[in-house]
């Protein structure tokens, strides 16, 4: 199946710095750390309230992240103004509302096809890589590649509570959604929720996975294992 790669979301350790004010934890260190610890890339989701992550955070990791920084969020207009100032190597179309506190639906690309396909055209006229945060369901993985998208990212937080219940086809969902997006020449990306319990049988069951994002779980099982030997578990179980 080959090696997934592993983005590492560090929306978290932005929130405990702001916590304090001043800079401690040090956000750009983190991630140089993380990428030196064996991630293959950094994630960040600025929200319009810059509760953790700040627009000028976007910026700053543009000049120190070595791998590839994907920036998520909702394309609203400043939204798409970070991204098209910033360039990272992917962006990860995400629906969610401005007082969202998390990620909770994928977008409804029949519906919102148009507008996908416009903001798609003027990021990859900057040779933006970008993925559609979408359900696992082939109907909408079927309208994200009307968009002109590359990637989907399958929302996954159905199957980690199906896993958690010992739901044992938990995964079958994201499986046909994943061989539907491959089908269609879409790279295929995942995340929300996804941690040490379950990504093993995520990566084993679901075809054709790219690149996996996580930060919550991440961040909490660092508290207590440390962080380089948690990117690395991860990246282990995604082999």
């Amino acid at each position: 199946m080959g090696a997934t790669r592993l983005s590492v979301n560090i929306n978290k350790i932005a929130t405990l710095r702001n916590a304090r004010g001043g800079n401690m934890p040090n956000l750009l260190q983190a991630a140089r750390d993380i990428e030196a610890f064996g991630a293959h890339g950094i994630t960040i989701h600025p929200r319009p309230d810059e509760r953790h992550i700040r627009y000028q955070d976007a910026r700053d990791l543009k000049r120190v992240v070595k791998t590839e920084l994907n920036i998520e969020g909702n394309p609203i207009p400043s939204f798409i103004d970070l991204v098209m100032e910033v360039i990272p190597a992917q962006v990860t179309l995400v629906p969610d509302a401005e007082d969202a506190i998390t990620s909770n639906a994928g977008w409804d690309t029949i519906r919102h096809r148009q507008f996908l396909k416009e903001v798609i055209a003027r990021f990859k006229e900057k040779g933006i890589r970008t993925s559609i945060f979408v359900d696992p369901d082939p109907v909408m993985v079927e309208g994200a590649a009307a968009t002109g998208t590359d990637r989907v990212e399958l929302y996954t937080e159905s199957y980690a509570k199906a896993y958690e219940g010992g739901d044992k086809h938990a995964a079958l969902p994201f499986a046909i959604a994943a061989e539907k997006a491959n089908s269609l020449g879409l790279g295929l990306n995942a995340g929300h929720d996804l941690n040490l319990e379950n990504i093993a049988r995520f990566k084993k069951e679901v075809p054709h996975l790219k690149e996996v994002s996580i930060g919550h779980a991440l961040i909490c099982e660092s508290l207590y294992l440390g962080l380089e030997n948690v990117v690395n578990m991860y990246i282990h179980r995604l082999r």
